[in-house]
């Protein structure tokens, strides 16, 4: 898992915000573009280490929107259980999954050494998605292959899921969120996102 956050972290994503999704994949080339350009973007901010912490985070928040649906993606982690939260759970969830998120590959800023990615291929996931295949090479370490879920979205597309070595970031995710839930319910797992969020130290 922490393999997976620092992969994460150097494409920098998840998102605020969804739209609904359209009966359609994004057209081929489209969604290997945006994530190239995506990863354009990241390198730019993970690189600007003179750039003030509030200007980094905002440059962060913006990147999650332009990349992830994470509204998607927090009601898909919190699997059935999303449909048997309250409306005030619900909201009260996604923000503090937000935030948790945000602050975890935040607080990554610092470990980017030179790590660059390349589209390696795309190819089509069921009717609405598109996988797109890349490598990430490391200056430290052997490369790292990387496959990102895209979806087409009203607002463009949208990463709804990533995995690394054949493991999916929003499946193991659910499972961890799951056995929280189990012991503590929702309102419980509200409070260890918020507990995580408040532990984990701020970028700098």
């Amino acid at each position: 898992m922490r393999t997976m956050r620092r992969v994460v972290a150097f494409l920098l994503f998840l998102v605020a915000g969804a739209s609904q999704a359209q009966a359609q994949a994004p057209q081929p080339g489209v969604a290997a573009q945006f994530i190239h350009q995506l990863g354009e973007d990241a390198i730019a901010t993970l690189r600007a280490a003179n750039m003030p912490l509030e200007e980094r985070e905002a440059k962060f928040r913006a990147l999650l929107a332009r990349g992830f649906d994470m509204e998607f993606i927090g009601r898909f982690v919190l699997g059935n259980y999303w449909r048997t939260a309250t409306p005030d759970q619900q909201s009260e969830y996604l923000q503090a999954f937000n935030d948790y998120v945000l602050q975890v590959y935040s607080s990554r800023f610092g470990g980017y050494a030179g790590e660059t990615l390349t589209i390696v291929g795309e190819r089509p996931a069921g009717e609405r998605d598109m996988m797109v295949n890349t490598r990430i090479e490391r200056p430290s370490g052997p490369p790292l292959d990387a496959q990102w879920r895209v979806r087409a979205m009203a607002a463009g597309p949208r990463i709804i899921d990533v995995m690394v070595a054949g493991v999916s970031m929003v499946a193991t995710q659910r499972d961890e969120f799951a056995a929280v839930v189990q012991r503590q319910k929702v309102p419980g797992l509200i409070e260890v996102l918020r507990a995580r969020t408040n532990k984990l130290p701020a970028a700098r």
